[in-house]
């Protein structure tokens, strides 16, 4: 089932800045930042340093637009290193 939800412009641009990539719907958003702070599912530790990087407005850009760049088909997948060095 698909509901609507109403939010403020501000709150609408706060998010759009914590998207990880400019295609990420807010639904996929708002999973992830509920799941990121299930305290079940996660130590105390890694929830603050969670938290840090989704405040940090330029690493979550640095983030998009590596998985951007990674999209085009730069850059190499965790497999493809691992092979690379021998691990």
């Amino acid at each position: 089932m698909v509901t609507t939800i109403q939010i403020d412009e501000k709150l609408k641009e706060r998010l759009d800045e914590l998207k990880v990539h400019h295609r990420e719907t807010y639904n996929e958003l708002i999973s992830r930042l509920v799941d990121s702070t299930n305290p079940k599912r996660y130590s105390r530790e890694s929830l603050i340093a969670t938290i840090e990087v989704l405040s940090d407005s330029e690493t979550m850009k640095d983030i998009a637009e590596a998985l951007e760049q990674f999209e085009r088909g730069k850059g190499k997948t965790l497999e493809q290193v691992e092979k690379e060095l021998g691990l």
